[in-house]
């Protein structure tokens, strides 16, 4: 330790000080306090000062232990004098262990005096080495007097390689949009290893100097990425607990509950012990993970009311300044579908699968029926929810085909209400109307087709006494057929038009 005991005994003796205010917090009550260490006892000049040294350093040494780096993270505050984060910093720089406890320790400490400096914008400025030439950041001189009774030795080489790698890890953490990009890049992991590679030079000014800074800087991006995931998840709960439902989804095979989410404490997760916490949020970005692949929930279900026809205009009425939507002569123009519309369509539906699918697999049994789509909610049969969470799909069988057909009709059925909704929204613009028209005329074509196929299905489940699939077949052509005369009427505009659907399915 230093070369001069009574200095050496101040720092330890607030190091003493600061430990037992935290054990009285954690443990309701005084902390007993061997004789001799006492703070009369310590001020007395008559106490001998190397046996109080060595007798304090043992008591330090059993207080490390029940000091966990979680509980210095939450004592660290704004009303923490810096004289005390100072004394913190030379005990932890001075006893050098290579435990990870130690370091963290030193990390957080070090973090701390970097994000708040004695005065504001303390850091910014550039400075010079002590020899007039080479470049030194102010908190790397400050750290220089903090720690200049400790001894500092030259860094090796492949040290001062590893530190070269702190701006791009900085660079990096900058670009992450969302936790689960964050958690997935391994950067976590890859800084810690960092820190541990530099082994006993962790503790040397010119480390913590670099380190510190990325902390904060990888701190403050990763708390607003976390805040951000949960609060999102927050609100996914609250909306699927408004529609009766309970469980969100399934991480590390336990199912995680709204009430579980509602107990979620972002302040508390962000200064629990690291190894706890990292595996929190890795939970965390799980979760929101499966949350992202499905659509999103809507609060409020109304059913979609039938278009009101609109009854031709006196030859006297005054002409309105409002747009109205012309009549769409749908045979013809189901006539003129090319196959590059046709094929646009189809990554459509392959999209709206894969979004039910993923929705039907992690969702509630109870609930898993009723799938939130951006405007409504969708509503499956059992037989659709079941061909959703079948693996068998690549099958070349009956009960493949009839889920594969299964899949489709919903989706065409669930784009064709998409769209319906989008016409009713565009209000006075021709454009919008005509590019959510044009893409009815494509689903009503597609949808012709599709029911072709899924007849002959159908028959074919019949003829092998599969009834109850056969019946699952012709119930969802059934309900896509009165889609798409809806959809036919619509663009139409004329429910007395009964040659309108005469090519739906």
């Amino acid at each position: 330790m230093g070369e001069d005991p009574k200095w050496e005994l101040a720092i330890l003796a607030t190091v003493q000080g600061f430990y037992e205010k935290l054990l009285q917090e954690s443990v309701e009550g005084e902390v007993p306090i061997p004789s001799g260490l006492e703070t009369v006892s310590l001020q007395s000049d008559d106490a001998d000062v190397n046996q109080t040294l060595t007798k304090m350093r043992r008591w330090l040494r059993l207080l490390d232990m029940a000091i966990t780096p979680a509980m210095l993270r939450r004592a660290l505050t704004l009303d923490t004098d810096p004289e005390i984060a100072e004394a913190l910093l030379r005990y932890f720089s001075r006893r050098k262990e290579l435990g990870a406890v130690n370091r963290d320790k030193t990390d957080l400490v070090a973090t701390f005096l970097y994000t708040h400096p004695r005065v504001p914008g303390q850091w910014e400025r550039r400075g010079y080495g002590l020899d007039g030439s080479l470049p030194l950041s102010p908190f790397e001189i400050a750290l220089l007097e903090i720690l200049a009774d400790s001894e500092a030795p030259s860094l090796p080489e492949d040290h001062l390689q590893l530190l070269r790698r702190f701006d791009p890890l900085c660079e990096e953490a900058e670009t992450f949009r969302d936790l689960n990009t964050l958690m997935e890049s391994g950067i976590i992991s890859r800084v810690r290893d960092l820190k541990q590679a530099f082994e006993l030079s962790f503790y040397h000014p010119g480390v913590l100097a670099t380190i510190a800074p990325y902390n904060a800087a990888f701190g403050k991006k990763f708390d607003e990425l976390f805040r951000k995931a949960a609060m999102e998840i927050k609100t996914f709960a609250e909306a699927l607990q408004e529609q009766g439902g309970s469980i969100l989804g399934n991480v590390d095979g336990i199912d995680v509950t709204v009430e579980h989410v509602a107990s979620l404490k972002e302040n508390e997760l962000l200064k629990i012990d690291y190894g706890q916490a990292l595996d929190k949020f890795t939970r965390v970005s799980r979760l929101k993970k499966a949350l992202e692949r499905r659509p999103p929930i809507r609060r409020v279900t109304r059913p979609t009311p039938a278009p009101v026809p609109v009854k031709p205009r006196p030859a006297a009425a005054r002409p309105s300044l409002t747009w109205e939507p012309p009549a769409v002569d749908v045979p013809a123009m189901r006539a003129n579908v090319t196959p590059q519309q046709v094929s646009g369509e189809e990554t459509k539906l392959l999209k709206i699968e894969e979004s039910i699918r993923i929705f039907v697999r992690v969702a509630d049994p109870k609930f898993r029926q009723v799938v939130p789509m951006r405007f409504f909610n969708l509503t499956l049969t059992a037989a659709e929810a079941d061909s959703y969470c079948a693996d068998y799909l690549e099958e070349k069988s009956l009960r493949a085909g009839v889920s594969r057909v299964l899949l489709r009709l919903v989706a065409i059925g669930a784009r064709i209400n998409t769209e319906l909704e989008e016409l009713k929204r565009c209000g006075n613009s021709p454009s919008l109307w005509k590019m959510h028209s044009d893409s009815l005329i494509v689903l009503l074509e597609i949808a012709r087709s599709v029911g072709e196929s899924a007849g002959r299905v159908a028959n074919l489940a019949a003829q092998q006494s599969q009834t109850a699939q056969s019946e699952a077949i012709q119930a969802s052509l059934k309900r896509l057929r009165d889609c798409s005369d809806l959809a036919a009427k619509t663009l139409s505009r004329s429910d007395e038009q009964k040659t309108v659907a005469s090519g739906a399915v």
